[in-house]
């Protein structure tokens, strides 16, 4: 489905505030922080698992949409995500890594992408070590340079895309979920 808006201004004129999305946020001064730029029921589960990388000690930042509904219905595309909080959140940090949710296509690997490419690479050892499959995304590679994750101080980022089926076990199995938040931040801890 295409989006409906093609950027916060659209979308902010047609929807209010804690009623059809929130926006929540943890400015914790580090120079790294951890997004969900499409929460709540654009893409579930995304701000749980962007939240437990960040942990108490990376920034957090979520867009959440609060109401039922195709994915459209609030997603902007993340070249074209502009809301004004994350900007300046992303843009005070020197990396970001941003969590997305893909659908199911018969594999629980993560998509990695962005323009940290040294930092990508480690995220995908560091889960593949864990357990966890861990692949490039030629499909979303998030590349593009106002991609919400490249929007940082140094220009780069790195993108997630969980498939559904992960995100679901990660949302219903704690242990599971402590075990893909530690790989990543231990990845993002060395770097």
């Amino acid at each position: 489905m295409a989006d409906r808006y093609r950027n916060f201004k659209d979308l902010s004129a047609a929807a209010k505030p804690d009623v059809d999305y929130i926006i929540r946020t943890e400015d914790r001064g580090s120079p790294v922080v951890i997004l969900a730029p499409h929460g709540g029921s654009i893409e579930p589960e995304t701000s749980l698992i962007a939240e437990g990388i960040a942990g108490k000690d990376y920034s957090f930042y979520a867009f959440e949409a609060l109401k039922p509904g195709a994915h459209g219905g609030f997603h902007i595309t993340s070249h074209l995500f502009d809301e004004p909080t994350a900007l300046d959140l992303i843009g005070r940090s020197a990396i970001a890594v941003a969590i997305h949710g893909r659908k199911d296509d018969g594999t629980d690997a993560v998509w990695l992408g962005g323009r940290a490419v040294n930092l990508r690479d480690a995220i995908g050892t560091s889960l593949r070590n864990a357990g966890f499959g861990a692949e490039l995304n030629r499909t979303l590679p998030g590349i593009h340079e106002t991609n919400i994750c490249n929007r940082t101080s140094s220009g780069e980022g790195v993108q997630l895309e969980l498939p559904r089926s992960l995100r679901r076990t990660l949302a219903t199995e704690p242990d599971v979920l402590k075990s893909f938040c530690k790989a990543v931040r231990n990845a993002i801890r060395k770097f």
